[in-house]
């Protein structure tokens, strides 16, 4: 019996995985304060829907599963900014505002970036816990995309490239 064998828990992580679990949490507590910073900008009701919708059910629970991985393995925890203040939208004066189409075309560059990301960490991940998890996160990252690109395309907000009709 090697030391890989029976619960993926009791299983060692290894330096690649540290890595990219910290580094993935480090950049998940950042992500949450951006959402934060969105959400007060959009002046639209169903992108800041789907930013709390984001923000509450699939980034906080990343952050939580990421940190008990961390914790259970004995790994110091990255530090997180600080909350940003729910502010009113009327409040930031329009030159320094993000407009509702940059904030949707930001979170749809973010969703595809971290989807890249897990589906690379569960490429380098050797416990099958790891790679669920990360495979979790992308199938439900590729959720919101899909949600995103409705919002988008309704709104008027989806910029295509140059179509090739050949």
């Amino acid at each position: 019996m090697g030391i890989m064998n029976g619960n993926p828990q009791d299983e060692p992580i290894h330096a690649g995985e540290v890595f990219h679990l910290w580094s993935h949490l480090l950049g998940t507590k950042a992500y949450l304060v951006a959402l934060q910073v969105f959400s007060n900008h959009s002046g639209d009701h169903d992108l800041k829907v789907l930013i709390e919708d984001l923000m509450e059910n699939c980034v906080k629970q990343e952050e939580q599963q990421v940190e008990a991985v961390l914790k259970e393995n004995g790994i110091r925890l990255p530090p997180a900014p600080p909350d940003r203040p729910n502010v009113s939208t009327e409040d930031i004066p329009a030159g320094a505002r993000f407009n509702d189409p940059e904030i949707a075309a930001l979170l749809a560059r973010d969703i595809s970036g971290s989807n890249v990301l897990a589906s690379y960490i569960m490429g380098i991940a050797i416990r099958e816990d790891i790679r669920s998890m990360f495979g979790d996160f992308l199938t439900q990252k590729a959720e919101y995309a899909d949600k995103l690109a409705t919002i988008m395309k309704q709104k008027g907000w989806l910029i295509l490239p140059p179509l090739n009709l050949k």
